[in-house]
């Protein structure tokens, strides 16, 4: 058979998994009792037909996000206007225009000089260099998307490491030392995102399947999130630069020559700060504070700032009316660089991750119908029978499994698919739901072993400094080293930063 040719599998995988997403969903439409709920089964089988889908793309995962609206009005689940409302709920046009500012960070460049000022603080030793990489790239996939936080940092790596092989150093040491700026670069760029709402995809998603399905309940907003998933993210890049450096693929080289002057060179040709550079974070600097003081922010019981919401009398005005405004901004003030054109062109608007936004209805779509259907009670019931007693045990559990999920699926759709699970089972078993929700949502970011679980792995995977092997083996010591964090720092700062009492469950979920 000519390799250049796709195998027969290859050829048909669409066709196998697509029958295979069907036949298990009529399955488990026969196994679902109609009593009490007569609609459960129609939506045990939908949400059992998306997950096989998602999970081997059989369609691409956008277009399966969207069956919602063909299946909920044809079986009886949700009427039509019901189903695509959820489609447009405000929390899809926060991340709208959260994709819109990043952008506008990145047509201006700016994210590549501030990479760049970060690396340049470390010096030339090679553990520091490590470091200064990591820091850079977690700091940036805070705010921009964790791929195009990668492909600014792959370069300049590369360049750093080629000058590392022109400079003599023996190959073992330089095989660790490019290993560990490989895949410390695609490791930070996860760990990054945990740390803002904004910085990935499945932190996006918790905000807004909690506030669908619990309305009463408390926002977790830019501040609360920020004051959990920032100190994780900060440890977990520190003891990911020690295990790396030191015990994964220990860095024995002396100071690199010429690594500074190749990030000196690269700053050099950047130039002076641009004005397109100064009004693109002046407007994403705007907003980022606006998010972040919109808010009543307590600091413990004696003092409470009081957000501009508050004090202006505009309690409708929520994060979405903020992160739209700043993006039409971008698309009003004038470039300094292409006189008569604006900072950012509607065709440059067209690069946003249109999917992800469809990704994101389809999540609530499946929330929305557990809820109409009734399924959400019974997954809740049948959870409760099987569910032990400590909450604790509950958080390693949930952070192992959804871990090692999603070394293979994609943490996204996974996060849309089992948070509405896991919030009824949280009041199923009489606990806050957050308890449940939010440690499976900071697990999907830790996926470390395969290329496939992050585009960021798969692009440094492609780089060809790293064999599978090699990825396999630093990702289990993430993989276990991100179960840990998570359970150890969602148990310490649960209850300061969110009010979370592991033995009550709290008002607005029952």
């Amino acid at each position: 058979m000519n390799p250049a040719q796709p195998s027969a599998f290859q050829r048909y995988r669409r066709f196998i998994f697509g029958g295979l997403g069907l036949s298990l969903a009529w399955i488990v439409f026969l196994l679902v009792p109609r009593a009490p709920f007569a609609d459960a089964p129609a939506m045990a089988a939908v949400v059992t037909l998306m997950a096989i889908w998602w999970i081997f793309e059989v369609v691409p995962i956008a277009v399966t996000s969207i069956l919602p609206i063909v299946l909920f009005p044809l079986l009886g689940i949700m009427k039509v206007e019901a189903t695509t409302a959820l489609y447009g709920k405000s929390t899809i046009f926060l991340f709208l225009g959260g994709f819109i500012l990043a952008l506008g960070l990145q047509v201006s460049n700016v994210h590549k000089r501030m990479a760049l000022r970060i690396v340049s603080l470390v010096g030339s030793k090679p553990t520091r260099l490590v470091l200064g990489f990591m820091v850079a790239t977690a700091f940036m996939s805070m705010w921009i998307s964790n791929t195009a936080t990668v492909m600014v940092m792959l370069p300049i790596a590369l360049s750093i490491l080629e000058q590392a092989k022109s400079s003599g150093v023996d190959e073992k040491p330089m095989r660790n030392f490019g290993l560990s700026v490989m895949l410390g670069i695609a490791y930070s760029a996860d760990m990054g995102g945990m740390a803002t709402l904004i910085g990935t995809a499945p932190n996006m998603a918790f905000r807004t399947l909690l506030t669908q399905i619990f309305p009463d309940a408390p926002d977790p907003g830019f501040v609360p999130w920020m004051m959990m998933g920032l100190p994780l993210a900060i440890v977990f890049v520190f003891l990911g630069w020690l295990l790396l450096t030191r015990l994964i693929f220990p860095v024995r080289v002396g100071n690199l020559l010429g690594g500074q002057d190749i990030i000196r060179d690269n700053l050099r040709a950047l130039g002076g700060m641009r004005r397109d550079e100064v009004m693109a974070i002046s407007v994403f600097g705007l907003a980022a504070l606006l998010w972040m003081t919109g808010g009543d922010i307590e600091f413990g019981e004696s003092f409470t700032f009081l957000g501009w919401r508050g004090r202006l009398g505009l309690q409708e005005v929520n994060d979405a009316v903020v992160a739209v405004g700043a993006a039409c901004l971008l698309f009003m003030v004038p470039s300094g660089d292409r006189p008569g054109e604006p900072l950012m062109r509607w065709d440059m608007a067209l690069k946003v991750p249109w999917g992800i936004l469809l990704l994101f209805g389809g999540g609530f779509a499946i929330a929305g119908g557990f809820s109409a259907s009734g399924l959400s009670s019974l997954v809740g019931q049948t959870f409760a029978e099987f569910a032990v007693d400590s909450p604790v045990i509950l958080v390693i559990l949930i952070c192992f499994v959804l871990t090692f999920l999603t070394e293979i699926t994609s943490n996204t759709a996974t996060t849309n698919l089992i948070l509405p699970i896991l919030a009824n089972a949280g009041v199923a078993l009489n606990i806050d739901p957050r308890i449940l929700m939010i440690p499976a949502t900071l697990s999907a970011s830790c996926a470390f072993m395969m290329p496939v679980a992050s585009p960021t792995q798969a692009i440094v995977f492609g780089s060809g400094y790293v064999k599978i092997r090699q990825m396999i083996f630093a990702g289990i010591w993430f993989n276990l080293l991100g179960i840990i964090l998570v359970t150890a720092v969602f148990l310490l700062l649960a209850n300061v930063v969110w009010g979370i009492d592991l033995g009550v469950m709290p008002d607005w979920a029952k």
